[in-house]
């Protein structure tokens, strides 16, 4: 067996900037340590302060589309990171990714939450290695906060 995957330097080799993470929208915080693990908030796609697109996902006129969420919800995991990053100093501290959770905004007919939420479960495979792998939830719901396609949260394991 090899090295640990530095996740620093994966996201460096993946061209990835976390971003600063934004004061909360509520009566909350980014993310919170317990124990080992580190539990983030619902984390937007926000991409330099706004969303790239607002609406339910589905196929069809006047809906955000599937491939387009699947982007939406890598971007919620990249700002679900930064959060995590933002208690833990240092993503080289995480020794595992616990649990995904992520939520779609859908249209009533539209029954590919699963698809939608690999764009942030790819991305954490490809940031962590096998410590990426997670058990996770993709859920659709009738509407997201700031009319957002996509939310993500994450539980990180670390040492």
């Amino acid at each position: 067996m090899g090295a640990p995957v530095s996740a620093e330097s994966r996201l460096a080799e993946l061209g990835i900037t976390l971003p600063e993470v934004p004061a909360p929208a509520g009566a909350y915080v980014p993310a919170v340590i317990t124990g080992s693990l580190v539990y983030t908030a619902g984390q937007l796609p926000f991409v330099s302060g706004s969303l790239p697109a607002v609406g339910r996902v589905g196929e069809g006129p006047g809906l955000v589309a599937s491939d387009d969420a699947k982007e939406y919800a890598r971007i919620a995991a990249v700002n679900a990171l930064a959060a995590a990053r933002s208690v833990l100093g240092s993503l080289d501290r995480v020794t595992r990714v616990v649990k995904v959770v992520g939520f779609v905004a859908s249209d009533a007919s539209f029954t590919g939450q699963p698809g939608v939420i690999n764009g942030a479960s790819e991305l954490l495979g490809d940031v962590f290695g096998a410590a990426g792998a997670h058990a996770r939830s993709a859920v659709g719901v009738a509407a997201l906060p700031l009319g957002s396609p996509v939310e993500v949260e994450l539980v990180l394991e670390f040492e």
